[in-house]
């Protein structure tokens, strides 16, 4: 049994890995800032639940498994937080840029008509 649970608990700590690494190459290849920081929000969402199951499952369930699920819920919430200060701000400062790389709802409509 004590096998099983470490081969499901690397499993997942190599596939977070993996994530981690993906968005790590996400935000270098990608140019414009809102596409970086998706691709930063997606890897880090994903590659810190596998890490925090992968660890909870190697120790088990225990008041570290707790902690651990409380340190990523927070993690979870700041992220999205942050996340979302810094899109507020890049969309209020460079507007035409952020036109020129993305298609907005109004160009859709106005192309339409």
């Amino acid at each position: 049994m004590e096998w099983v649970r470490f081969v499901f608990a690397a499993i997942c700590l190599v596939f977070a890995a993996v994530m981690e690494s993906i968005a790590v190459f996400g935000v270098y290849k990608f140019k414009f800032v809102m596409n970086r920081m998706h691709a930063a929000a997606i890897g880090d969402t994903l590659g810190l639940m596998l890490g925090a199951l992968g660890l909870i499952i190697l120790k088990g369930i225990s008041w570290f498994s707790l902690k651990m699920f409380i340190v990523v819920i927070f993690l979870w919430m700041t992220s999205a937080i942050s996340s979302h200060v810094i899109m507020r701000m890049e969309y209020s400062i460079d507007e035409e840029a952020v036109a020129e790389e993305t298609e907005t709802i109004r160009d859709v409509n106005s192309s339409e008509v």
